[in-house]
């Protein structure tokens, strides 16, 4: 998909014309030793669909990394101003930092998309849903907490941890060699999924992307 160039500056105080910015949220845990972990997958995503806007990530006082730009076309009627953020506190405490993003940009839940692993989704199948529980994601329970529960989210399937291995260990490990053979390509087609939903809409998104 095409995107407008933005800056990754913080001086944007809402949204200049009748919706404003979306908020696209990554999540993920911070530091190089959790940068290649299955919980990381949002920040994969979001880092992929800044290297599209052709910015860098800077830091916010919301204690998150921010991009503004735009999708769309240059010059479309269609395209949407963004914001791209990756909460620098650690997964469980998500909602704190992107409870301040919301109130700097002034953006409404419904104009939130959270991107996420999802155990119970095969490794590299996606789903875009509104609402809903969190399913036991840390992330997730500390967004819908700060939040309510109305924003969008983008579910990345990263599958089951196999045996008994415990699901903590198993998300903040590495994907496996096998997967990363196809990790490139299914983190690609979760920033198309993240580009339609704010460009065409949920449903034109879902019967694209779901899988």
């Amino acid at each position: 998909m095409t995107t407008v160039a933005g800056t990754g500056g913080t001086s944007g105080t809402g949204g200049t014309g009748a919706a404003g910015p979306w908020l696209v949220v990554g999540l993920g845990n911070p530091g190089p030793a959790y940068e290649g972990n299955r919980h990381n997958i949002g920040f994969a995503v979001t880092d992929l669909l800044a290297s599209r806007i052709g910015g860098k990530f800077k830091a916010h006082k919301s204690r998150s990394r921010v991009l503004e730009g735009r999708f769309g076309a240059p010059g479309s009627a269609s395209g949407c101003r963004v914001v791209l953020a990756q909460p620098m506190s650690y997964m469980n405490l998500s909602g704190g930092p992107v409870t301040a993003l919301r109130d700097f940009y002034k953006v409404p839940v419904e104009r939130i998309v959270v991107v996420h692993d999802e155990l119970d989704i095969d490794f590299g199948q996606l789903r875009l849903k509104k609402g809903g529980g969190d399913n036991g994601h840390n992330g997730l329970k500390s967004l819908t907490k700060s939040l309510g529960p109305g924003y969008f989210r983008v579910r990345f399937g990263v599958g089951r941890p196999p045996g008994r291995m415990p699901v903590a260990d198993y998300v903040l490990k590495d994907f496996s060699a096998a997967e990363r053979k196809e990790l490139d390509y299914f983190t690609d087609r979760a920033a198309d999924a993240v580009e339609s939903l704010l460009l065409d809409g949920l449903e034109r998104a879902q019967s694209t992307y779901n899988s």
